[in-house]
């Protein structure tokens, strides 16, 4: 029987595994699924020093050789950093609603105002629980069935332990301060940019950004998704993932 490539899928900043776990039923016949948590993150403990290069060498400890690494929103920074760094173990990227840097700044219009990124970065700070309700019910607004989805998400995600205050912090500077434009260039992995149209956190322009820069990518709009298209669109996801794996 032949064995099937590992996809590993790496969630984004104060959030968990749980969070994959639609587009894991969609991929599960497909691929040896994968969904390590980040430090601080699903109940692990946090590093002693949390910088996205720890990040980066923390997951690349947890990967086979020839992986094909999927990350969200921060998780996509820390698989482009953990790429660049250890291209013997990820031979395939699927960057998911990511970005190279999440500020905008006065040659980078395709990032979050700092004052709207403080908002969330502190909201989710203070009342991680409360936050993070409210984010999935953003993210999955205007799904068939809402209610149910949504009443079964918040149980999912209960289940799990609140993210550690200190890994919160030092995520949220990451998010802050991260510009891996200079690099985005060195990612030789084929590469498959999936971006939600009515994604405010980490506008379409920035997915198309890394699209045009990566030196082997395609990329892929969702037009009805926005931040978290696992959760609002994993069939569609799922597809373009298959898609990519065989190309």
């Amino acid at each position: 029987m032949k064995s099937r490539p590992v996809l590993a899928l790496l969630h984004g900043w104060g959030m968990n595994a749980r969070v994959f776990d639609a587009l894991a039923d969609q991929l599960a016949d497909d691929f040896e699924l994968r969904a390590p948590s980040l430090p601080g993150h699903g109940g692990r403990a946090a590093l002693a020093y949390n910088t996205l290069q720890s990040w980066a060498d923390d997951l690349a400890q947890q990967l086979p050789e020839k992986t094909t690494l999927l990350g969200w929103s921060l998780g996509g920074q820390v698989a482009m950093r953990a790429a660049l760094d250890h291209p013997q173990l990820i031979s395939r990227l699927v960057l998911l609603a990511s970005t190279p840097a999440f500020v905008a700044k006065a040659d980078w219009p395709a990032g979050m105002a700092d004052d709207d990124l403080e908002a969330f970065g502190s909201a989710l700070i203070a009342e991680p629980a409360a936050t993070l309700l409210r984010f999935l019910s953003l993210q999955t607004r205007g799904m068939p069935e809402q209610k149910s989805v949504l009443q079964a998400l918040r149980q999912v995600f209960l289940t799990v332990p609140p993210a550690d205050a200190g890994a919160l912090a030092s995520g949220l500077d990451m998010l802050r301060y991260t510009d891996l434009r200079a690099v985005v260039p060195q990612l030789l992995q084929p590469t498959l940019v999936l971006h939600g149209a009515l994604d405010t956190l980490t506008p379409p322009a920035a997915g198309e950004w890394l699209a045009a820069t990566l030196p082997n990518a395609r990329y892929v709009a969702l037009s009805r998704a926005a931040h978290a298209p696992q959760l609002s669109h994993s069939r569609e996801l799922a597809a373009a993932i298959r898609d990519f794996s065989h190309g």
